[in-house]
């Protein structure tokens, strides 16, 4: 059986095709577009190991919730007011959906 194997020293693959996570990128300001493209940029060039630790992006398991397919949800920080909830699936971050205000990220 051949078989994935999933390495932390790999760059993490985006998944940005989720129409919830679109539509909230197109409604955002241009300054906050901006801003998240930059945070995209900034994990495209990172390790799995790396998204973990770093500070800036603040990973962080969503405990009162769950994916449709069961999967762990995860909020990181991609502006300075705004959260995206992602999910991990082997290497690619799939983005679900932006929330400006911290807190719905959440629920």
């Amino acid at each position: 059986m051949w078989r994935l194997s999933v390495s932390k020293s790999r760059r993490v693959l985006l998944d940005l095709n989720n129409t919830e996570f679109q539509d909230n990128l197109l409604s955002l300001d241009n300054k906050e577009v901006r801003e998240v493209i930059s945070t995209l940029r900034k994990i495209r060039r990172l390790t799995w190991e790396e998204v973990y630790k770093d500070k800036g992006l603040n990973w962080e398991l969503i405990q009162t919730r769950s994916a449709s397919d069961g999967s762990r949800l995860f909020t990181i920080r991609v502006t300075q007011k705004s959260r995206a909830v992602v999910c991990r699936q082997g290497e690619f971050m799939r983005f679900v959906s932006i929330h400006s205000d911290h807190d719905s990220a959440y629920h």
